[in-house]
């Protein structure tokens, strides 16, 4: 039997996965972090009992391997593979996944084949082993799920191999999914009357500018004591500046599937059914007003699905890195500026006062944060590169700004710049890169609707916001209604421009499935599989280290209501009836 070397290599990848991580120590770590490990070579056993010895020895040295491939993952994310992590570890990701195998990473899988090795020399069991081995496997699948519900493993009890396989959730009724579960549930969150902006681009040019993994921590703007973004900075002087915009997801694809259907994305789904979900995007809403639409994306489209997203949507020219070309190319997509020139070769060839609304897409943020020459912030450590990443991005914008300028284009043209998700560098235990949680540092981005033409001076607007609102926003600021598909206008039909607080609500499932609201200060964080839940005060706690959910147990309850009522748990299926229904 291979089933207990199988076992001592699967808790000795997990003790190395673990490692330098704070550790909660009771009674129960060893249960709750090594249960599923006990679990998985136990249905190996069985498993071994029944092949064929050449099948059960290849299983074996597979699922060997597979534990060594996961030690450098779980060692820079927090997290063994999951089945949208090896989604996403293709191609494009391919300079992100390179770096990480490191000497060290290599002779710690190095050191999981070896131990697998040793099973030559094991020998059948006993059967005084046998029953040492069955009360091994009765224990720990008896008190292994227990464990997990009393500390918080931040998912790294997961076995490699169960790591892949993805409970469903509950889905929403359609009545719960129509409710008016957005409503505040506080009488003074603040909530400022906008209403004087609609309409301020009727008849302008209209630009929506995503910045890749951009948290609103790390600008100047929002308090940094950095400067990486001077030319978006610039441009906010100008500009309504929101200070709590939140994204629905943290991840590029399915962020930006909300923003321009305005519409939320389904748990445990994939990018390429949502080109089957009815959606009134605003490309195709202001092409019908008269609009010349263009996407241009530094990266490339056949990235997890994006064409499904972006593809008969409205826009009339569509090009990526393949396309633009560029002066260097990584595996991620091309530099900024042949982007930018390639925008403004655009703008050129479109007639005299036409209208445009031009997409633009750029790279720079994304992990590992390369940029063609050293930048001003030293770059020994990770957050360094990627302050230098920003700044090589916002050196485009002020070039895109400045040609709009030398066109006569500034006055006539209205900016709509949003960060599409965050990124993280460790402020919360196992919290790095952007898709595994829903900390600020995830999913607090930077959004400012720009005028220069319009806006005389700078105007910060508290109220809290969701990027699923942008859509029927930004047709608003255009003059234009709304589609009533639109899941951003379901609380009585309005906008981030109107005096009305809302609650904004996002969710991750690349690792552990969670969802989270924040609702004026507070904002709580619930995970699916466990039920646990934190509550944090962000006005009195904004690095949110403080669970206070005892001493506020009532409004934990009522965000773990609205979670419930959101729809989050809704399948594809689900939103499907929902647009349907809503035309």
């Amino acid at each position: 039997m291979r089933s207990t070397t199988l076992l001592l290599v699967f808790v000795v990848a997990k003790v190395v996965m673990v490692a330098g991580h704070a550790i909660p120590l009771s009674p129960w770590t060893p249960f709750a972090y090594f249960w599923q490990d006990v679990l998985a070579a136990a249905v190996f056993a069985a498993l071994e009992r029944v092949l064929p010895k050449p099948a059960s020895r290849l299983l074996y040295w597979a699922l060997v391997l597979y534990a060594a491939i996961n030690i450098p993952v779980a060692r820079a994310v927090s997290s063994p593979l999951t089945w949208p992590m090896l989604r996403a570890a293709r191609g494009p990701l391919s300079d992100s996944f390179w770096i990480y195998l490191t000497w060290q990473n290599l002779s710690l899988m190095a050191l999981i084949v070896v131990l697998g090795a040793a099973s030559s020399m094991q020998r059948t069991l006993t059967p005084p082993g046998l029953r040492i081995w069955l009360i091994v496997v009765l224990l720990a699948l008896t008190l292994g799920p227990l464990a997990s519900t009393h500390i918080e493993t931040l998912g790294l009890h997961r076995n490699p191999i169960l790591a892949l396989i993805s409970m469903p959730q509950r889905s929403a009724t359609h009545a719960d999914i129509a409710a008016d579960w957005r409503t505040s549930r506080l009488i003074s969150a603040p909530a400022e009357d906008l209403s004087a902006l609609r309409g301020m681009a009727r008849g302008r040019n209209i630009i929506l500018l995503s910045l890749e993994s951009t948290a609103a921590q790390y600008l100047s703007l929002y308090g940094s004591e950095y400067e990486v973004t001077p030319h978006l900075t610039a441009l906010a002087r100008h500009a309504v500046v929101f200070d709590n915009a939140y994204s629905v997801y943290p991840e590029s694809i399915k962020g930006l599937y909300s923003v321009l259907c305005s519409a939320y994305p389904a748990l445990d789904s994939e990018p390429e059914a949502y080109e089957h979900v009815p959606c009134a995007p605003i490309p195709s809403e202001l092409a019908g007003a008269g609009y010349r639409t263009a996407l241009f994306h530094s990266g490339r489209f056949d990235y997890l699905g994006m064409q499904s997203i972006i593809q008969n949507r409205g826009y009339q020219t569509l090009e990526d890195a393949g396309a633009i070309g560029g002066n260097r190319n990584s595996s991620f997509g091309v530099d900024e500026p042949s982007t930018v020139a390639r925008t403004l070769s655009w703008i050129d060839a479109l007639p005299h006062g036409q209208r445009f609304f031009l997409t633009y897409l750029p790279i720079a943020g994304h992990h590992p944060y390369e940029t063609p020459e050293r930048g001003p912030f030293p770059e020994r450590d990770e957050i360094g590169r990627y302050r230098n990443a920003l700044l090589y991005g916002d050196a485009a914008l002020g070039v895109l700004i400045d040609g709009l300028r030398a066109r006569g284009l500034e006055n006539d043209t209205v900016w709509i710049v949003y960060g599409d998700h965050g990124e993280a560098f460790g402020q919360h235990e196992g919290n790095y890169a952007h898709t595994f949680f829903i900390y600020d540092e995830n999913v607090h981005v930077p959004l400012l609707i720009a005028a220069p033409g319009q806006i005389p001076s700078q105007v910060r607007a508290h109220k809290v916001v969701s990027l699923v609102d942008l859509a029927p926003t930004v047709l608003d600021l255009a003059g234009a209604s709304a589609p009533a598909l639109y899941q951003g206008r379901s609380y009585q039909g309005r906008t981030m421009l109107d005096a009305a607080p809302r609650l904004a609500l996002f969710f991750t499932d690349y690792s552990l499935k969670l969802v989270g609201v924040r609702d004026g200060p507070w904002k709580l964080i619930q995970d699916l599989d466990s039920g646990r839940s934190k509550l944090f005060n962000l006005d009195r706690d904004p690095r949110e280290t403080i669970d206070v959910t005892i001493e506020n147990p009532a409004l934990a309850a009522g965000y773990k209501q609205v979670i419930q009522a959101s729809g989050y748990g809704a399948n594809l299926s689900s939103l499907r009836v929902l647009s349907t229904r809503r035309r």
